[in-house]
């Protein structure tokens, strides 16, 4: 019998916790109505995540292992996750149990209705600062604006994907991926699931502030060139006060109330270096992420598969 459901949960440095998720998980997973199979990507952890992985797997063969050689990141972790799982719907799942694994048989029974993508959305979000709430809303809103797609506000990675639905993400080429946005780009039929998301179990979160502002630039850069065409306009727009500002100042010349111009033309001066300085760098990102694509290197690299036939 072919595998019909598969649970995906990328792994970095998650040992105070790996138990209790995968307790909490298979308890999910023994209610479901059909084969499954749990999926967990190890991201490089250097602590004792990979060896408590490969316990959990020699106890349990519904549970399979990808390792990779080092820590390459969350977003191609569950990109593994979702090329290396066979079932027929895909669940991602965070190993910190902030997204409760009972929400998935709601997921399933939106599948079952006919959605290719349900996606949770968040009512609550225990555990997390008001400053990452507010720059999350704000960082959404800023987002689905200038992209144009209508990528669900309040959500992260916690979904249920349909294998057409995951075929088409797997394969989009390219290496800064940014899942969100891909999965509204794919289309399909998309519907979310409301929950209240609860503070980590155990443990730290290992999305840091570095991490945190490269996932949000890849959403931006990765799905508009806005920062190209703004910068453009704003370079116009500056260009166009500057030469007013020169008008300005020859007219008070004439008019004798300044005598020499030369204190004007310094700020402008400036802030027209400026806004090249800043044109120059958005093309510079843009470019760099062409580089990217042009090595052609992989997003990970496996090191290790345990239980997969």
């Amino acid at each position: 019998m072919s595998v019909k459901y598969s649970i995906i949960i990328p792994v970095y440095n998650e040992e105070k916790v790996l138990d209790k998720c995968y307790e909490e998980v298979k308890k999910t997973a023994e209610k479901f109505d059909d084969k499954y199979e749990i999926v967990f990507v190890n991201d490089g952890s250097v602590d004792k995540s990979l060896d408590m992985l490969k316990d959990i797997a020699k106890s349990d063969k519904t549970v399979k292992v990808v390792s990779f050689s080092r820590n390459f990141g969350h977003q191609p972790a569950v990109s593994a996750g979702m090329k290396e799982a066979v079932g027929e719907a895909l669940i991602i799942l965070d190993a910190d149990l902030q997204d409760p694994p009972e929400v998935v048989h709601e997921m399933i029974k939106k599948w079952k209705e006919g959605y290719d993508i349900v996606y949770g959305k968040r009512s609550k979000r225990a555990g997390e600062k008001p400053l990452k709430k507010f720059t999350a809303f704000l960082y959404y809103r800023f987002l689905a604006r200038i992209t144009g797609l209508n990528i669900p506000k309040d959500t992260g990675d916690f979904r249920l994907i349909s294998r057409k639905a995951a075929d088409a993400i797997i394969n989009m080429p390219e290496k800064n991926r940014y899942l969100r946005g891909m999965n509204t780009w794919v289309g399909f039929k998309q519907i979310e699931v409301l929950y209240d998301r609860s503070a980590r179990a155990a443990g730290e979160t290992k999305y840091t502030m570095k991490k945190m502002v490269k996932l949000a630039s890849d959403g931006i850069i990765s799905n508009t060139n806005f920062p190209l065409s703004f910068i453009m306009s704003l370079g116009i727009f500056f260009g166009v006060m500057s030469f007013l500002g020169y008008v300005a100042v020859l007219t008070l010349q004439l008019l004798g109330i300044i005598a020499n111009p030369i204190y004007w033309m310094f700020p402008s001066l400036g802030l027209c270096l400026g806004i090249v300085l800043m044109a120059l760098g958005i093309i510079g990102i843009y470019l760099g992420r062409v580089y990217d694509e042009v090595k052609d290197r992989p997003i990970y690299i496996i090191s290790e598969k345990i239980n997969f036939e």
